[in-house]
């Protein structure tokens, strides 16, 4: 795995890249704690970049659509995709009812279309590239539907030991309390330029923060920056609730930062943890500061939308960055 992923240009199309895709999702029990996983894999070369998430309460078919928005999500260019899944719920929903569901204003023939808002997303994202939809069988010992599916029960697990107060963190709860401050992050690349911006909420005020980041080579990246400046410019002893979209960060921060630093900053796997610096940089803002992280991902937060555009402008002029 690496923290850059750049799909091959094609040799007939030199503005479109070629990706694969795999992806798996799942609930257990169906409704209850949920996962979902996505691989990303440079055909020309093997790199792979892979990609996780829970959430407290959903369904199998929430988390595999989950998987597949969250995977084209993730491609910052126009791709070529080859997505494979074993779900046919997602392959059949995509080829088969998505045109007609769209065509009567988001309505089935007959009943209420089911998971409509994660539809609408994954419409969105299929706009913006060529995808050839692959079903795979699942538990049928391939590779990396194997491997998705691992993931997917690895974020499971981690739902669970929040839910019955283990030591993981708690990314997946709302603030036990009322805190002290507000924190709202956001990032873009546009044209392939880099830019965060966050609102920080403290005191009765307000101040927005931005920054463009030319040498990040990943959204990850960006997301921790954006991260680290906005708690380090809160005062230390407070609590603070973090709003994010990232489960990169969201996760790292409450279920894996305290095994890693217990391992010496490498993975179960053994492997060093990527972007070990801007995590340890965020780790050290985190220790002084009681943080929560309240679901954010597919929820309308109106904040996301105005810091959306501070993050685009400052990543294409780096002279409008702020400092509050």
């Amino acid at each position: 795995m690496t923290s850059e992923f750049v799909p091959p240009r094609t040799a007939t199309l030199p503005n479109v890249v070629d990706v694969e895709i795999f992806t798996d999702g799942g609930a257990s029990p169906n409704p209850g704690p949920g996962g979902w996983a996505a691989i990303l894999r440079n055909p020309s070369d093997g790199v792979v970049r892979e990609l996780s998430g829970g959430e407290p309460r959903t369904t199998n078919n929430r988390m595999e659509l989950t998987a597949a928005i969250r995977a084209l999500e993730a491609l910052t260019r126009r791709c070529r995709v080859r997505l494979s899944t074993d779900s046919q719920y997602l392959r059949r929903g995509v080829l088969e009812g998505l045109p007609g569901w769209r065509a009567r204003g988001w309505k089935r023939k007959e009943g209420v279309l089911l998971n409509e808002d994660l539809w609408r997303l994954l419409s969105d994202l299929l706009t913006k590239h060529d995808i050839d939809w692959r079903w795979v069988k699942g538990h049928a010992g391939h590779q990396w539907n194997e491997r998705a599916d691992e993931l997917a029960t690895l974020a499971i697990r981690a739902i669970r030991k929040v839910k019955s107060g283990g030591d993981a963190g708690a990314p997946a709860s709302e603030p036990a309390a009322p805190v002290d401050a507000e924190v709202f992050l956001r990032v873009a690349c546009p044209n392939g330029k880099n830019g965060w911006a966050a609102l920080v909420r403290h005191a009765g005020e307000e101040k927005t923060l931005s920054a463009a980041e030319p040498r990040a080579e990943s959204p990850n990246q960006l997301d921790l920056l954006a991260a680290a400046a906005a708690l380090e410019a809160l005062p230390a002893g407070i609590s603070v609730a973090v709003w994010s979209g990232s489960d990169y960060l969201r996760n790292g921060a409450g279920l894996w930062l305290a095994g890693w630093q217990r391992l010496g900053w490498k993975t179960k796997e053994g492997k060093p943890v990527k972007n070990r610096e801007l995590w340890q940089r965020l780790a050290k803002a985190l220790a002084t500061r009681k943080v929560t992280w309240p679901p954010a991902k597919d929820r309308k937060v109106a904040e996301f939308v105005a810091l959306e555009a501070v993050a685009k402008k400052v990543a294409i002029d780096p002279d409008s960055a702020s400092g509050g």
